[in-house]
């Protein structure tokens, strides 16, 4: 069937409908994320209507005389903007959230948290809620406006939460990811950020958490041969130490590396996949290299 009950279909029907040839259609979808395909039970990319839409636009945009790259961007702006509509209520969600870690509320905690990742979808919720208040909390506990106390309750409840939510995403027949932090990095949450924006597209996931060797993270990438191994680190020179053994898993498999602790330089230097940007996006944009063979140009 060229379209399955939730109106998703694949690329080369979308070709069909939209009069864009799959190879450009991919090429945008490596370079702009103007695509955002999920992924079906057995593995197979799907695109849906929303997919369909921006084609359309982007087309028209093109027409009026737009280069790909202004026109990619005009079309995600303009849905951006329809989709933060929502963006002061996230906002408020969050806010609500804040006063309630801050003051060890747990139940009020997590009535923030049932309304944030039950009100908006999963990418939503990460990208304009998570995300920001995680970002927001280690700026304030650097500042040391934030105790310990506070900083360690609020990241327990909201980790547990994150991996409530990554129950069972091991399971499926997409693509594997391995993820982990090196030794002495503590902090996983944008790595299980990220682990969860995969899953949404469809990947299996497999989490060795934080402070792992790289040879365990070696050693669990030679018995899954998984399609992506992540490892995300904070902490200036986290990677440094283990550039040897980073570039021989590098040879082995292919590795992206993420986090404000892993440098562009060190990231060449390995031979490794540099995931920039928050973890939803980086997301995305690792789907869209993988799909396509390497990263994109």
């Amino acid at each position: 069937m060229d379209e399955d009950d939730a109106g998703r279909i694949r690329i080369g029907e979308l070709a069909r409908r939209t009069g864009v040839a799959a190879p450009l259609l991919r090429a945008w979808e490596r370079r702009y994320g103007l695509l955002r395909p999920e992924r079906t039970a057995g593995g197979a990319r799907a695109y849906g209507p929303d997919d369909e839409r921006r084609v359309a636009e982007m087309t028209r945009r093109r027409a009026e005389g737009m280069s790909a790259s202004l026109a990619a961007a005009a079309v995600l702006a303009a849905e951006d903007a329809v989709a933060t509509a929502g963006g002061p209520a996230v906002a408020g969600i969050v806010s609500e959230l804040d006063a309630a870690l801050r003051g060890f509320d747990e139940a009020a905690a997590h009535e923030a948290l049932d309304r944030l990742l039950g009100g908006f979808s999963l990418g939503t919720a990460l990208a304009e809620g998570v995300l920001p208040y995680l970002s927001g909390l280690g700026a304030r506990w650097e500042a040391g406006e934030v105790s310990i106390a506070e900083e360690h309750f609020a990241t327990t409840i909201v980790r547990g939460r994150l991996l409530a939510l990554a129950r069972n995403w091991g399971t499926g027949r997409g693509p594997r990811a391995l993820l982990a932090c090196p030794p002495g990095e503590m902090h996983d949450l944008g790595l299980v950020c990220f682990g969860l924006a995969l899953r949404e597209r469809g990947w299996r996931i497999t989490m060795l958490g934080p402070n792992t060797p790289v040879a365990t993270v070696a050693e669990a990438a030679d018995r899954l041969h998984p399609t992506l191994v992540v490892i995300a680190a904070m902490q200036d020179g986290a990677l440094h130490d283990a550039r040897a053994e980073l570039g021989a898993l590098a040879r082995a498999h292919r590795v992206g590396l993420a986090g404000a602790g892993a440098p562009a330089d060190l990231v060449r230097a390995v031979g490794a996949w540099s995931l920039e940007g928050d973890p939803v996006r980086a997301a995305r944009w690792a789907d869209a290299a993988v799909e396509a063979g390497g990263p994109p140009g």
